[in-house]
């Protein structure tokens, strides 16, 4: 069951983001004029890429390390994610890579 519902967050991440990407880039062709497919093809890759790199809280925690180290709390773990199956992987692996995918079909 957990494998159904990692999936399913990975669908939902996935239409949400396409749907925020089908957006932005019909404001940018609004705005600077051009051709959509190409344009949201670019903004496609750059979604995959920053959910890649941005998909887990690990760069927020990375901030917080030395002062929770000061005051002698023990560091995040990783279990409080707030009720999320995927970890930072799989948001890239079932997520970003998509996305970046679906960008390069998109541009060639």
């Amino acid at each position: 069951m957990t494998v159904v519902r990692g999936l399913r967050e990975a669908l939902v991440l996935f239409v949400i983001a396409a749907l925020v990407v089908a957006v932005a880039a019909a404001l940018w062709v609004a705005v600077a004029g051009g051709d959509y497919t190409s344009r949201f093809g670019i903004a496609l890759m750059v979604a995959g890429a920053l959910s890649g790199v941005t998909g887990d809280l690990t760069l927020s925690r990375m901030g917080m390390l030395d002062a929770r180290a000061t005051f002698g709390v023990a560091p995040e773990r990783e279990e409080a994610g707030g009720g999320r199956v995927l970890t930072g992987v799989g948001i890239f692996l079932f997520v970003g890579l998509p996305l970046i995918l679906a960008g390069v079909l998109l541009i060639t």
